[in-house]
């Protein structure tokens, strides 16, 4: 039951990660598109800027889930990955409800208060002359909070079960760095080639 629960957030969070990751291909357009008209035509666009901090800003808020679904936020890990499994579990587990949670959680609330004023007064930028409305991007902090709590869940699962295995249960992986990509790649050649020496090895 706690391997679907785990399953099932961990695909809700890729979903939204996928489909804000479009986001940049917006950005990159647009971006184009300004550059083109301001340094080309002398002609700037007066929604470049705000399209630019939206997009990004729902990017970074709706890709955290995902990122945390796939162990890829930045931590300090020099010292915890020399550490027994079982013992990350019960240090993370910890944090979680030490900082994660109380964290999350606050971000959520507050964010909602501050999205509801945004949607009620329906909030336009002040850099833009064209008044590009900026509720719809104060409307995603609590829906992100919500989710960050949600894989957050998924994450405490996942400690208890490494604390009760000694191992770590394994994650989805849909996109990989190709540095990775590459080491992984070079240690199943390097596993082929031993299991291989050792079957010619047993053959003499």
């Amino acid at each position: 039951m706690f391997d679907r629960i785990v399953y099932t957030i961990d695909q809700l969070s890729k979903s939204v990660g996928h489909a804000f990751a479009w986001c940049i291909v917006i950005l990159t357009l647009g971006t184009s598109y300004e550059v083109f008209m301001r340094y080309l035509l002398n002609s700037p666009t007066t929604w470049a800027f705000d399209m630019s901090y939206i997009l990004y800003g729902g990017l970074f808020l709706m890709a955290g889930p995902y990122a945390l679904s796939r162990n890829a936020h930045v931590r300090g890990d020099v010292i915890f990955r020399l550490w027994p499994q079982r013992t990350q579990g019960w240090i993370e587990l910890v944090l979680y409800f030490l900082f994660f949670f109380p964290g999350v959680v606050s971000f959520m609330f507050a964010g909602w208060h501050y999205a509801y004023d945004a949607f009620a007064l329906r909030e336009v930028s002040v850099n833009s002359p064209v008044g590009v409305p900026v509720w719809p991007l104060k409307m995603l902090i609590p829906v992100a909070g919500a989710l960050l709590t949600l894989q957050g869940i998924a994450e405490v699962i996942r400690c208890v079960q490494c604390i009760r295995t000694g191992q770590w249960p394994a994650r989805l992986h849909d996109v990989e760095e190709l540095e990775s990509a590459i080491a992984a790649e070079e240690a199943d050649r390097r596993r082929r080639e031993a299991a291989e020496r050792r079957a010619a090895e047993g053959g003499r």
